[in-house]
C-alpha cells in the first residue's frame, strides 16, 4: 500500500507516543462527566441536607406518596440485585427476590436498624404495599392459570401426581397436628389448618420448575416434559383443594359455608359455559384486526381483576378467582402469547417483588425464638418436604416405568416449590390458618427446597444413554 493509499489517522499522532485507545478515551470522558455531577451532589447535600434530615426525623412531614415510591424503589432494586446474584450462582432468580423481601423485614433490617425500617416501611407504606402486592399476586396467578395447558390424564401422570402430593399432604398434616402451638393461627381450630399445611407441602412451583429445566437443559427431554405435565396437573389440584379449604375455614357457620360453596360452583359454571366460549369468539374476531392488543389487553386484565374481586366477595382469596379466569383463556393463539408477555414484564419486574417484600415484612425468624423445639419443627418440616417428594413422586415414577436414576431426578424436580409455596403460605397467613412462625417455616422451607433442586438433580447421574 502506498502512502497515498493509506487512510489518514483519525487524530494527530505525536512521534514516539502511541495512539490513545478508544477505551481510555471513554474512561476519561466518564471521569470528566462524573466530577461535575459529584460537585453538584455534595453542594446540594451541604445546602439542603440538614433540612431533609430534619424532615426525615419527623415522619409526619414526609409526603406519603414519596415514601411509598421510595419503598418500592428499594424493594425493586434489592430484589433484582439479589436475583442477578442468584443467577450467577446457578439458582433461580426467585430465590434472590424472596431473600430481598426477608432482608427488608424484621429478620434483618428491622433487627439491624429498626428505626430506619420503621421510617421506610411505615404503616401507611405497608398498607400501600399490601394493596400493590394483591394486584401483582392476582395478575401473576392469572398468568399461572394461562400456563396451565390441557393435560392428558394418562396413567403415569396421574400416578406421579398422586404419589407426589398424597405423601407430602399426609406428612404435613401430621406435623401440623403435632405442633399446633408453633404453626397454627387463630383460625386453626378445625380440620382446615392441618389440611392447609399438608397442601403447602404438596405443591410444586410450575414457573420455577420450567426455568430450572431450561437452566439444566432438560426442558426438551422426555423427563422434563413429564415433570412439567405432572406439575401443571398438580397445580390445578392444589388450587381446587385450596378453594375447598378456604370455603370450609370461612367464619359464619354452616350457612356461610353453604353460600360460599354454592356461589363458587355457580361462578365456575358461568365461567365454563359462558365466559370461555365468549373469550374464544372474541379472540378469533380480534385476530382479524391489525392491532388486536388494543381490545384484548383491557379485556383480559379486567377479567382477571374482576374475578379476583368476585372471589374476595364470595369469601375466598382473590388469587382463586384470577387463577380460574386464567384457566379458561384460550391457549392456542399467538395473540394470547403476546398478551402474556406484556403482563409478565411489569408483573415480574415490579409487582411480584413487592409481593415478596410484603411477605418478608411479615416473616420474622425471631418468631421461632430461642426455643430449640421451634427450630426442630423447621428442620422436621424441611426434611419431611424433601423426603416425601423424593419417595412419593420418585417412587410413583419408578412404578410408572422410569429407571432408578430418572425416577430420583424426577422426585428432585418435584421438590421445587418456589413462588407457588410462598403464595400459598401468604394466603394461609391472611386466612389466619397459620401463625407468623408457621409462615416463617413455610417460606424458609420454600427457599431451601427451591435452592437444592438443581444441585440434587445434577448429583444424580443419568442412566447410560439417558
Amino acid at each position: 500500500m502506498t502512502t497515498a493509499e493509506r487512510p489518514a489517522p483519525e487524530g494527530p499522532v505525536r512521534r514516539g507516543v502511541p495512539p490513545r485507545r478508544p477505551r481510555e478515551g471513554a474512561v476519561r470522558q466518564a471521569v470528566v462527566g462524573w466530577v461535575p455531577g459529584l460537585v453538584v451532589l455534595v453542594t446540594a447535600l451541604v445546602l439542603w441536607g440538614p433540612s431533609l434530615v430534619d424532615t426525615a426525623r419527623r415522619a409526619d412531614r414526609v409526603d406519603p406518596i414519596a415514601r411509598f415510591l421510595l419503598a418500592v424503589a428499594v424493594v425493586v432494586l434489592l430484589s433484582h440485585l439479589l436475583g442477578s446474584l442468584m443467577v450467577r450462582l446457578r439458582q433461580p432468580p426467585v430465590v434472590g427476590e424472596v431473600l430481598g423481601g426477608l432482608l427488608l423485614g424484621p429478620s434483618a433490617l428491622g433487627w439491624i436498624w429498626p428505626s430506619g425500617q420503621a421510617w421506610i416501611f411505615s404503616p401507611e407504606v405497608r398498607g400501600g404495599l399490601d394493596l400493590a402486592a394483591q394486584l401483582g399476586l392476582s395478575v401473576f396467578v392469572f398468568l399461572l392459570g394461562c400456563e396451565l395447558r390441557e393435560v392428558r390424564l394418562r396413567g403415569p401422570v396421574v400416578a406421579a401426581v398422586g404419589g407426589g402430593m398424597v405423601l407430602p399432604f399426609l406428612a404435613g398434616g401430621a406435623i401440623a397436628l403435632a405442633a399446633p402451638d408453633v404453626l397454627a393461627g387463630s383460625a386453626g381450630k378445625g380440620w382446615g389448618y392441618p389440611a392447609f399445611f399438608g397442601l403447602a407441602l404438596s405443591v410444586t412451583a410450575l414457573p420455577v420448575l420450567a426455568r430450572t429445566l431450561v437452566d439444566l437443559r432438560m426442558d426438551r427431554t422426555p423427563l422434563g416434559g413429564y415433570a412439567l405435565t405432572t406439575a401443571a396437573l398438580g397445580d390445578g389440584v392444589a388450587w381446587l383443594a385450596l378453594t375447598g379449604i378456604l370455603a370450609a375455614s370461612a367464619g359464619g357457620g354452616s350457612g356461610k359455608l353453604v353460600s360460599t360453596v354454592g356461589l363458587t360452583l355457580a361462578l365456575v359454571a358461568v365461567t365454563v359455559l359462558w365466559v370461555r366460549p365468549a373469550l374464544a369468539a372474541l379472540i378469533r374476531r380480534s385476530e382479524r384486526r391489525s392491532s388486536p392488543e388494543r381490545l384484548l389487553l383491557p379485556v383480559l386484565l379486567t377479567g382477571a381483576l374482576g374475578y379476583a374481586g368476585l372471589t374476595q366477595l364470595i369469601g375466598l382469596h382473590p388469587a382463586v378467582g384470577a387463577f380460574l379466569f386464567g384457566t379458561v383463556v384460550p391457549h392456542q393463539s399467538s395473540v394470547i402469547e403476546r398478551m402474556q408477555q406484556h403482563f409478565q414484564g411489569f408483573t415480574l419486574a415490579v409487582l411480584l417483588p413487592v409481593f415478596f417484600a410484603g411477605v418478608g415484612l411479615k416473616v420474622s425468624i425471631g418468631s421461632l425464638g430461642r426455643d430449640g423445639g421451634h427450630w426442630l419443627v423447621l428442620v422436621v418440616v424441611v426434611l419431611a418436604a424433601c423426603v416425601t417428594k423424593l419417595v412419593g413422586a420418585g417412587g410413583a415414577a419408578r412404578l410408572a416405568g422410569l429407571d432408578r436414576a430418572d425416577a430420583m431426578r424426577f422426585g428432585a424436580l418435584m421438590n421445587c416449590r418456589g413462588v407457588t409455596e410462598i403464595v400459598l403460605a401468604g394466603i394461609g397467613w391472611q386466612a389466619h390458618l397459620i401463625s407468623t412462625a408457621g409462615l416463617t417455616v413455610l417460606v424458609l422451607m420454600a427457599l431451601l427446597t427451591t435452592a437444592m433442586t438443581g444441585p440434587m438433580v445434577l448429583a444424580v447421574r443419568p442412566a447410560p444413554g439417558g
